[in-house]
């Protein structure tokens, strides 16, 4: 800590991402003097406020979990206590074996506690083959194993095919065969060391939380979407003397004399006493070559997936969508969407907008894929609106579509991304007045963002704690539905 005191320290923090920004807010309660240099001409990161045909939409991500307490409560803190909305319905399906089947219940990221849970959505075979896990000899996973490896191991290739690969890749658009067990789904991976059964395992998850007797939801929104979040941490952060300058790219940043650092963003050069770095790894990683090159060199090895998010307006009298907030794609089966969200159905402010209209959104894109991403708006309308018909019978015609492109906008959580986080934060801790934020580190969800960002915090202030903490147990990031 600087011998000036935390009171009168300046620190900049790089990104205005919901992480660089909730840093800002949480930097100012300690009294610390704070500029916010973002790159791009607004803040948010991943979450965007739009609209479609005079309807207010999320065009990134639209729900947070509130089973976490970081995003609500900062929600709350900057003033929009009154604007938390839960769903309106929770109640999702799955896109399988040719016919729209509920989303099961009682299971841990589509892993079963019974086979009787998959009913409907499993097969004869694929059922009778998940009671096998119970005379199973026991699966070691070591210091961390692949999801998707690991459960077809014990309960067969149809499971993570079929529920555990379309929720995974709705939260991280990547392939379960190659995610790490440890860092996506870490209750899991605790409660399958000391198990040798996975279902009875996933029984103990379900019973410790029934024991705890979480109510309320388990996802929130907010009316006008969650994108209006990160505008509401900015204006706070504002108001509260902090100063947020878009439009400026950090080009260099270094260790100049004694405790400080050099900032150069365009034309500005900022001394600083600490320096929060919450951009994503590969700009991390440009930032830090010079002050941290073993830290940038780790950086530079996380993987990225594309997606793209297809909106639709369309006319309600012309639509006859099923109830629920929409469907899951499995990626067996040979479509091209891999999630739609029937958002006026999901979230009250939607239809509240506009009864007239009926809006939804679909995803595409998984790591690997870079053919469909290369389409242009109207192709990837187009097989949306193709899938649609298939899965629903929707065959209107919309009044207004909007194509929202997120490149390179999910990092990747490969066997060992547990590892590589900690020895990325050995090599920052090693540099005084230096710390990370971000999706890329323990968990891409809005709360693990807010935590690792509150952590980082803790760190320049000399406090590991926090930084410790989620290097042990990072954040699981759940699916929020469909198409999230």
């Amino acid at each position: 800590m600087s011998a000036r005191g935390t009171s009168s320290r300046h620190v900049v923090v790089i990104g205005a991402g919901v992480a660089g920004l909730a840093a800002a807010h949480r930097l100012l309660a300690s009294g610390a003097r704070v500029t916010v240099l973002e790159a791009s001409g607004r803040v948010g990161g991943k979450l965007l406020p739009g609209e479609i045909a005079g309807v207010r939409v999320d065009l990134g991500a639209e729900s947070m979990l509130a089973r976490r307490p970081e995003a609500v409560a900062l929600a709350r803190e900057v003033g929009l206590a009154d604007r938390l909305r839960p769903p309106a319905t929770a109640t999702a399906s799955i896109w399988t074996r040719g016919a729209l089947r509920p989303m099961p219940k009682g299971h841990v990221m589509g892993v079963p506690g019974t086979a009787a849970a998959l009913a409907g959505v499993l097969s004869d075979e694929g059922l009778a083959r998940v009671e096998r896990d119970a005379d199973l000899p026991r699966t070691e996973v070591g210091d961390d194993v692949a999801v998707g490896a690991y459960v077809a191991e014990r309960l067969g290739r149809e499971v993570v095919d079929r529920l555990v690969e379309p929720l995974l890749g709705g939260v991280y658009a990547g392939d379960a065969y190659r995610i790490s067990l440890r860092s996506a789904v870490p209750q899991l991976y605790q409660a399958a060391r000391t198990h040798d059964s996975l279902t009875e395992a996933v029984r103990e998850i379900q019973a410790r939380a029934a024991t705890a007797g979480r109510s309320g939801p388990v996802f929130m929104g907010i009316e006008g979407g969650v994108g209006s979040l990160p505008l509401a941490v900015a204006e706070s952060v504002r108001a509260r003397g902090g100063e947020i300058v878009t439009g400026a790219p950090v080009t260099e940043l270094r260790r100049a004399d004694g405790d400080t650092w050099r900032v150069v963003a365009r034309d500005r050069v900022l001394d600083a006493d600490a320096v929060i770095v919450a951009v994503p790894a590969p700009a991390a990683a440009a930032l830090l070559r010079a002050e941290a090159p073993a830290a940038a060199a780790e950086l530079a090895a996380v993987e990225y997936a594309s997606m793209a998010l297809i909106t639709l307006a369309y006319r309600r009298a012309e639509t006859a969508l099923p109830e629920g907030s929409g469907f899951l794609v499995p990626p067996v089966d040979g479509h091209t969407i891999k999630a739609s969200t029937f958002a006026s159905h999901k979230w009250g402010w939607i239809a509240d907008d506009d009864p007239g209209l009926l809006v939804l959104r679909t995803s595409v894109g998984r790591y690997g894929e870079t053919e469909i991403l290369r389409r242009d708006d109207a192709d990837l309308v187009d097989v949306s609106r193709h899938d649609l018909r298939e899965a629903t019978g929707l065959d209107a015609e919309p009044v207004a579509t909007r194509v929202t492109r997120w490149t390179d906008g999910l990092p990747q959580y490969p066997v060992g991304h547990h590892a590589r986080v900690a020895r990325v934060r050995a090599h920052v801790a090693a540099v005084p007045g230096l710390a990370l934020c971000g999706a890329h580190l323990d968990g891409v969800g809005i709360p693990a963002c807010i935590a690792s960002a509150y952590a980082a915090v803790d760190q320049v202030h000399g406090d590991l704690r926090g930084v410790q903490e989620l290097t042990a147990h990072p954040v699981q990031s759940l699916h929020g539905g469909a198409g999230e």
